[in-house]
């Protein structure tokens, strides 16, 4: 078959998974499909109050015996029939023995498309890896479901992971559900599309350049970009599978840090290190949460914040969520100084070539096996133009990669000299712009300079852009060429409404407590739970 036909058939075998008494009888009409659940008819009241809640509650009323897995698992898609048999199974182990199989008995978790369930195929968007079945589970679904998770869906991903929108010649394009002339993220679109949507509770994506935290952000979530050597990644799939020198990590997107810590909690609970080589044995520390929690009964947090990177200004949104998260824990008794960020152009220039160091071979070489075209949106960043490195070179990268963390670490520690107190963590932005407009994601600066420091990150949503507040400049003089290209596409009218997010950084892994000080300030911003 042609790479057309054979992607074709992927897509219709997708929607004929779908069971037709679960199919909408008429496609929403609207920019918007956030209320379409409610109004449309297709779910009852119980549930839509099934889906409205979170994985904290879920559990604990399957723990209870008030809601029975088969209950939960009421909306599904891709593969039903493994979910319910699942959620079937834990039911019967329920009865027989009064109680669950682990902290997320029940609890339905989405997939981004790298990770392996056993029988179902892994594509990540490639069409030369359809029709590849599993013969078993990437570890963290392994011990996701010893947990007692019930997967029922994998979710796109844009061609290659490479681009933080979500576009690929299998199913098309993922838009956002709050507008479909935003996008809703990449390289984890999918996951942050279905969990904004409230087609999950809790998603599973990854991240080497914001991938986590870039749908977080565009679709009003909570995301975990935890260091590396915290989280199982082994038997993932990926593209340049082998490439060292910046690691991808796996976390969860959420609607709160509650289920973003249960999440955690109950993987760390099954000991991951003991099926990753690189996990390191580290456990859920409590006692680094409870530090926070002190610091919130007593003096308060100290935290830095920084609004632009050096390299492109923000627009107005982005500006304003910073500053309104700024004056919130001002107002709220915690100390707040600028950070200067440390050489994040040199960063961002380094964690580039990182990524295009084998010349574009590996992805390359996947699209050739298909014949399938590239999508355009990562020309920019991974080309068969440009040369690979030598292995001398890639020795330096790594070697210039470990002095720029050690220099950061030193900048924070001379912050903290001269405040006299600790520095708990750093307010930042996370992109340059709101929910992005379809192909016009440009700039990664952001989120990947904080891949190349390994630092913890936890997105936190702020509020939404309002064409009424957020004007446009007028006379401005761009920082550089990519900062002219980003500011010259501000529309104030175009972005109204879309998602403001920021993320709250913390030194590497901070898990416990930058998840704490996200939580603190969610609820300062009346934003604990999303909708």
């Amino acid at each position: 078959m042609t790479w057309e036909e054979t992607a074709a058939d992927k897509k219709e075998r997708i929607e004929k998974s779908i069971p037709d008494e679960w199919r909408i009888k008429s496609k929403p009409v609207g920019d918007s499909v956030m209320e379409y659940p409610a109004k449309s008819g297709i779910l009852s009241s119980e549930e839509l109050a099934i889906t409205e809640s979170s994985a904290a509650e879920l559990v604990g009323k399957m723990a209870k015996g008030v809601l029975k897995s088969v209950n939960v698992n009421c909306v599904l898609e891709f593969f039903p029939e493994m979910a319910l048999a699942q959620a079937e199974a834990l039911d019967a182990y329920y009865e027989k023995n009064g109680k669950t199989v682990g902290p997320l008995h029940g609890l339905p978790i989405s997939l981004k498309d790298q990770f392996r369930v056993k029988g179902i195929e892994t594509s990540m968007a490639y069409v030369a890896w359809i029709n590849k079945y599993e013969d078993e589970d990437s570890v963290l679904v392994t011990l996701l479901r010893k947990a007692g998770a019930v997967f029922y869906v994998k979710t796109s991903v844009p061609q290659s992971l490479m681009v933080c929108e979500t576009i690929n010649n299998i199913v098309g394009r993922t838009v956002n559900p709050r507008n479909k002339n935003w996008s809703c993220g990449g390289s984890s679109g999918g996951e942050g599309a279905n969990v904004g949507f409230r087609g999950g509770i809790i998603g599973v994506g990854t991240d080497i350049g914001g991938s986590i935290r870039v749908p977080s952000a565009f679709n009003f979530l909570y995301g975990l970009r935890p260091s590396h050597g915290r989280l199982p990644y082994a038997n993932a799939a990926n593209s340049m599978e082998g490439q060292e020198t910046v690691h991808s990590v796996c976390g969860p997107i959420t609607h709160s840090v509650e289920d973003m810590r249960l999440f955690t909690m109950s993987v760390l609970r099954e000991e991951p290190w003991k099926y990753d080589s690189k996990v390191i044995p580290m456990p859920w520390r409590q006692a680094e949460e409870d530090i926070i929690k002190l610091k919130l009964a007593s003096g308060g947090l100290t935290l830095g914040f920084y609004n632009c990177d050096g390299n492109v200004l923000p627009h107005p949104p982005i500006i304003r969520g910073i500053e309104t998260v700024v004056s919130t824990m001002k107002k709220n008794g915690h100390q707040i100084v600028p950070w200067k960020p440390y050489k994040h152009d040199y960063a961002v220039d380094l964690i580039n070539s990182i990524y295009a160091g084998d010349g574009g071979e590996d992805i390359y070489a996947t699209l050739r096996e298909s014949g399938e075209p590239a999508i355009p949106n990562f020309k920019d960043l991974i080309s068969p133009d440009l040369p690979k490195v030598e292995m001398n070179e890639l020795w330096e990268a790594q070697l210039k990669k470990w002095r720029f963390q050690c220099e950061y670490l030193e900048q924070w520690r001379m912050m903290e000299e001269s405040l006299g107190r600790e520095m708990d963590a750093i307010i930042a932005p996370i992109t340059p712009s709101a929910a992005v407009r379809h192909n016009q994601f440009k700039y990664y600066g952001y989120a990947s300079a904080i891949n190349l420091l390994d630092f913890t990150a936890v997105v936190v949503p702020v509020g939404f852009a309002d064409m009424n507040v957020d004007g446009k400049r007028v006379g401005y003089e761009p920082l550089s060429q990519i900062d002219g290209v980003i500011n010259a596409e501000y529309d104030p009218e175009a972005y109204h409404g879309a998602p403001v997010a920021v993320q709250i950084i913390g030194r590497r892994l901070s898990e416990e407590r930058t998840m704490a000080i996200a939580e603190e300030i969610g609820r300062l911003l009346g934003n604990r739970i999303t909708p």
